[in-house]
């Protein structure tokens, strides 16, 4: 018979049972493909669980890869641009960016805690350390040192740190380089005044930023400049190198009025009356500015040289005492010698200036340039009327006091 013929009788029981198990699984597989390939529910089920596992599993076995941008070591990345920091196949725990000079770069993650991204840009010419951890995987080191920027600007600022001005010193400042985006650039700076009142900034030039609050500054008043221009473009290509706070103190008030009709001026200090000064304008031919004038510059004795005022060689004075500045262009309040006392309180004689009697030397305590200039600080304010000349270039030294509140904010870039 056929069952006999196939049989073994030499085989042992357990590799005949052998046998027949495979030839059962042997038979059992076509039977399955063919199920399945007849669309049964249960073996699509078991075949999408298999999958499902095996995805799983190979997800589970991923590590976590972090990238850094701008790339680990980089040696001239850009500065323009903030860092970023993400990670694929995992979630960070931390990230912190470390510069060369101990500051860091504050960031803020995603949703996801995939990407962290920097709220400022980096520095330039600087090493930056990232130190990245992802939630089960190794800490992530780079390294990438920013590009030096090719022309910068600095802004030179008036008053000087720390010093002690009269109520009408604006913050004057001057740049190196024309500025094209002033928006970025008087974003940069800050002026604060303790106690607070709003300061304006207003563009004079592309070269000049003033900033002064609606009035003069309240008599002792702590004044901050922030210059935060680092790395700020303002135009293509030149960056600014500054970042630093200086501040500066307002002292007493002192206003003086110079009434060139009457040829006398009233020193007011803190609202009071100090002194009462006869004086000398200009003349019919060289009238003096009017309207607010800031006192600018301080010199015991200067040289005057009517060349420099485009008066050719009208005079030239090397001793001139008591000098102090109100004008770029050349206005003076300062002693004068030279005249006959008569003069003062009576004519108007002088090139535009106006003039105080005083001795030569200009050490003679006793007259009355001595005293305004020995009373006076940079800062103080000069007004002067009744001199038959227009009202002096809000620009025309540190005068924009004569620009009012709205024509003033609408200097401004921001």
């Amino acid at each position: 018979m056929g069952v006999s013929h196939i049989s073994n009788r030499s085989e042992k029981p357990s590799e005949r049972w052998s046998r027949r198990g495979i030839l059962t699984v042997l038979g059992v597989v076509p039977a399955a493909v063919l199920t399945g390939c007849s669309g049964s529910a249960g073996a699509a089920e078991s075949a999408s669980s298999g999958g499902a596992s095996a995805t799983a599993s190979v997800k589970a076995a991923k590590t976590p890869t972090v990238t850094v941008s701008p790339a680990d070591g980089a040696k001239k990345a850009d500065f323009s641009a903030p860092v970023t920091v993400t990670v694929t196949d995992g979630t960070f725990a931390t990230v912190k960016v470390t510069g060369n000079d101990g500051s860091t770069l504050a960031g803020t993650f995603n949703a996801a805690k995939t990407k962290w991204t920097s709220t400022k840009n980096p520095y330039s010419g600087t090493k930056y350390t990232v130190a990245a951890q992802a939630q089960g995987g190794a800490a992530k080191t780079a390294t990438f040192t920013t590009k030096s920027p090719g022309e910068t600007f600095v802004g030179y600022f008036t008053p000087e740190a720390n010093s002690t001005s009269g109520v009408g010193m604006p913050v004057s400042i001057n740049f190196t380089h024309a500025v094209k985006d002033r928006a970025a650039v008087q974003k940069a700076i800050t002026v604060t005044a303790e106690p607070a009142v709003e300061v304006v900034g207003h563009w004079f030039s592309d070269t000049r930023l003033d900033f002064r609050p609606e009035t003069y500054w309240a008599a002792g008043t702590k004044i901050t400049l922030s210059l935060r221009l680092k790395d700020v473009e303002g135009q293509d290509g030149i960056y600014g190198i500054q970042s630093k706070d200086v501040t500066f103190n307002i002292g007493r008030e002192q206003i003086s009025t110079v009434d060139l009709s009457s040829k006398e001026m009233v020193v007011k200090r803190d609202g009071k009356t100090l002194a009462t000064y006869p004086v000398s304008g200009g003349n019919a031919q060289h009238t003096t500015w009017s309207g607010i004038m800031v006192i600018s510059e301080r010199f015991k004795q200067t040289r005057m040289e009517s060349s420099t005022v485009g008066l050719g060689d009208e005079y030239d004075i090397s001793d001139v005492p008591h000098a102090q500045r109100l004008t770029t262009s050349g206005t003076f309040v300062h002693g004068n010698y030279w005249a006959s006392t008569s003069v003062f309180g009576h004519e108007n004689t002088s090139h535009g200036c106006v003039g105080l009697h005083d001795a030569k030397g200009a050490n003679n305590t006793s007259v009355a340039g001595y005293k305004f200039y020995d009373s006076s600080m940079l800062g103080d304010v000069v007004i002067v009327k009744n001199s038959g000349e227009k009202t002096v270039a809000a620009d025309n030294g540190l005068n924009g006091w004569n620009l009012s509140w709205t024509d003033w904010k609408a200097g401004s870039a921001v």
